[in-house]
């Protein structure tokens, strides 16, 4: 052949091969192999949650973001001015269901028996509505806080958004927060759906919103990237991103969100959690433990009631059986006839005596009650831990409710010391961390969010005794 011709051979070749070459790379793309591409969470106005969600009936990955993730964006520490992509509850009005994604939780359905229990409700009273950021520092004063802890308070919250992540959420390990080595002890748990839950709590309980007060850019990209973790399971959808804990805590922030706020779009997700916190419980022993079916623990399975808890007071759907199930489950865990409570067993724990007897509250006991009136008196002489912020957390709920001499004396020490013990140095400013044996693992981020949200006690929830008239189970 001549020099054109083979030119021309050689031209029209390599043409014919880079087209082949991209053919076969598009067929290679998750699109081309019926598997997701995901998207981003956009406009809402078309399609509701089903846009958000892969449609494509196959299993999620555990611990895996139904969205792809956001990508880092270059910013100062306390630089916080990046626009949402989703404003949350835009679509008034709308019918908004969970679909697509399937959890990996999704095996036989669990172990069911006849319940022969009576019919257990939460009381009523103990609510949110202490939660006005322009009444609280007066509910603060009246209910054993000072100005000084509320002070306190709105340094805590300003070191948890200066120590939130770009793409929204919270790690327990706070350094991947644009905080290299600024503030001392990261935690090493990896559910960040724990740890952004812990966050948005701490704002919530401040009466600060995605819709109210100087953090709402700061709860509404929490709440964007708590709610892209969500996986639909079998029975509603699964935040635990490993563990029931995780779940158990974005059930009580969206919960809790939806109340305050009315929004619909969080209505859709709350209850959604909810069935799923539902369909894990242990239906022989009543209780909840890190995953679906597992027999119940005490810390585990009060966080599981509190979140329900939250969704009574946001007027969801909670069983009655499920709580009857989780009736039992305290009752196989108590000791000297419910006084004190153990973590699988009787054998009595300081934490897990607050959680049993908190739960107990809810449930229905009255103050006149004995075993809640010796429990209450252990709890007064042990007093506050001076490392086990997990303990603090509970028991200061527990006395909040239980008012009277035993509420104050530990309030008093309790609110000095935490005021005492928060970091005033540095980049740590405003936070806390306690090196307790159980709260290890949540590093700088959890101590705070729990020390903030003790702190927040005189007005997160109402007293239960004070707003009702006493009456449940004896």
């Amino acid at each position: 052949m001549g020099r054109k011709e083979t030119t021309g051979f050689l031209t029209s070749f390599v043409f014919h091969l880079l087209g082949i070459l991209l053919l076969a790379w598009i067929w290679t793309l998750p699109a081309f192999q019926g598997r997701p591409m995901g998207c981003w969470l956009g406009s809402l106005e078309e399609g509701g949650l089903e846009s958000l969600l892969w449609d494509q009936g196959q299993s999620h990955p555990a611990g895996q973001p139904l969205l792809p993730e956001v990508e880092p964006v270059p910013m100062e520490v306390a630089e916080l001015e990046i626009p949402p992509p989703w404003p949350i509850g835009s679509v008034s009005g709308s019918s908004v269901r969970p679909g697509g994604q399937t959890s990996p939780h999704t095996s036989q359905p669990l172990l069911t028996e006849k319940m022969s229990e009576p019919v257990v409700r939460f009381v009523p009273g103990g609510g949110l509505e202490g939660r006005d950021p322009q009444k609280r520092g007066q509910i603060a004063l009246q209910r054993g806080g000072s100005e000084a802890s509320e002070n306190a308070v709105e340094r805590g919250l300003r070191w948890l958004a200066a120590h939130q992540m770009p793409n929204g959420g919270w790690d327990f390990d706070h350094r991947k927060a644009n905080c290299p080595g600024l503030c001392r002890n990261p935690g090493s748990h990896g559910c960040t759906t724990a740890a952004t839950s812990l966050a948005l709590l701490a704002f919530l309980g401040a009466g600060y919103t995605h819709r109210d007060g100087p953090y709402q850019d700061t709860v509404h990209r929490g709440f964007y990237y708590l709610l892209s973790r969500g996986v639909k399971a079998e029975r509603g959808i699964d935040f635990m991103e490993g563990t029931m804990y995780g779940h158990g805590l974005a059930t009580i922030a969206i919960s809790e969100a939806y109340a305050m706020t009315g929004d619909p779009l969080l209505k859709e997700y709350a209850q959604a959690a909810i069935d799923f916190i539902v369909y894990a419980q242990d239906k022989k022993g009543g209780g909840w433990r890190y995953q679906p079916g597992q027999p119940g623990d005490t810390t585990v399975t009060g966080w599981q009631l509190m979140a329900l808890r939250s969704g009574q007071m946001a007027g969801l759907n909670v069983p009655s059986p499920s709580l009857a199930l989780a009736w039992k489950f305290l009752e196989s865990v108590q000791g000297e006839q419910g006084a004190v409570y153990g973590y699988m067993d009787p054998t009595p724990r300081r934490s897990t005596t607050a959680i049993g007897l908190l739960c107990r509250m809810y449930l229905g006991w009255r103050r006149e009650h004995p075993a809640l009136q010796r429990g209450i008196s252990y709890v007064d002489q042990w007093g506050p831990s001076a490392q086990d912020i997990y303990y603090n957390y509970y028991a200061a709920q527990l006395l909040h409710h239980w008012g009277g001499a035993e509420w104050n004396r530990w309030n008093s020490r309790m609110r000095d010391y935490l005021v005492r013990s928060q970091a005033t140095q540095g980049h740590e400013a405003g936070s806390w961390y306690f090196d307790g044996e159980h709260t290890r693992v949540g590093g700088r981020l959890f101590s705070t969010a729990a020390a903030i949200m003790t702190l927040e006690v005189y007005y997160r929830y109402m007293p239960l005794y004070e707003s009702r008239a006493v009456q449940g189970r004896p």
